[in-house]
């Protein structure tokens, strides 16, 4: 038998510890919270159960105060309705005093109670009900959030968990945001513009501005909804960069394309005049450059870390 058939002494040394396999603190992590996949569909039920509990108590608790809700989505067309009668009358008014009143910072002499008109049967029921779940969707979200949050979080690498931890505060903040710039922005440039269409007076015609009840909440409810989404922009953005799908110099690129296809999306969401769609427009453009500097953050801490 020849030597090359023998079989080899294994060397026992010390060096043993230098080829043993290395674990990494992360990957050991990840692999103890491994769990099968019916564990998951288990998980993933009770999570789902949770956050539909949660949005129901929270309808439930709004549409008890579905009256308070309603003033206070249909205050600033009784200011604006207020303000325009003052502006009949003689008295300078705008867009603009609209805004200060409902900011608090001008007082208006009296606010009188607007008439909003329903046409069918059920209707006043249906916006009740539609205001309810507008607020539950609301006061849920930080619940819904979370729940979304720690059923992905066994799956995240520490660090991850960590970084994503801000943008999980930051979403709602956002949202009450773009709701926020709605409602002492958007909605006094809308009403003003529609109050200022009326034919109050002229060859016998007289056209008065009377909206639905259910078309007017419908409309503020929407504007604010789709800007609250669209404030997300930047948390969507700096995820989509932290997991490498864009990156600063593509977002760069796309500029021009991004900033179209923003002007396209608040032309589709707001009313049909341009003061409304530019301000849309100028905060989400200043947001998808925010946005970019975020990737910009994101990518330095990387190459920091890897240097």
């Amino acid at each position: 038998m020849s030597d090359e058939t023998l079989p080899q002494p294994v060397e026992d040394s010390g060096k043993r510890s230098l080829i043993s396999p290395i674990v990494d603190h992360d990957e050991a992590e990840i692999e103890a919270s491994r769990a099968p996949l019916m564990d998951h569909l288990v998980e993933l039920r009770s999570r789902l159960i949770k956050m539909v509990a949660a949005f129901f108590v929270c309808v439930i608790g709004c549409y008890i105060f579905r009256n308070h809700i309603m003033t206070f989505l249909v205050h600033p067309l009784s200011v604006a309705s207020s303000l325009y009668q003052e502006q009949q009358a003689g008295h300078k008014s705008g867009p603009f005093d609209l805004m200060f009143v409902l900011m608090g910072l001008k007082q208006v002499a009296h606010v009188k109670d607007i008439p909003l008109i329903a046409t069918a049967p059920m209707e006043v029921f249906f916006t009740n009900l539609r205001i309810a779940m507008f607020g539950g969707i609301i006061v849920s979200f930080p619940v819904l959030a979370w729940q979304v949050y720690k059923f992905v979080a066994p799956g995240l690498y520490k660090r991850e968990r960590m970084a994503f931890l801000p943008f999980l505060f930051a979403a709602p903040v956002l949202f009450v945001l773009g709701m926020c710039l709605v409602y002492f922005a958007i909605l006094p440039m809308v009403l003003w513009f529609s109050l200022n269409q009326q034919v109050v007076s002229g060859s016998g015609v007289m056209v008065q501005f009377m909206p639905k009840v259910s078309e007017f909440l419908e409309l503020v409810e929407t504007l604010m909804i789709a800007f609250g989404l669209c404030f997300q922009l930047p948390i969507v953005i700096t995820l989509l960069g932290m997991t490498g799908i864009v990156t600063s110099k593509m977002l760069g690129s796309f500029r021009r394309y991004a900033i179209l296809a923003i002007v396209v999306v608040a032309a589709i969401v707001t009313p049909p005049d341009p003061i409304s769609q530019c301000l849309l427009s100028i905060p989400i453009v200043l947001l998808y450059e925010v946005s970019i500097l975020c990737v910009k953050l994101v990518e330095w801490n990387r190459k920091g870390k890897t240097a």
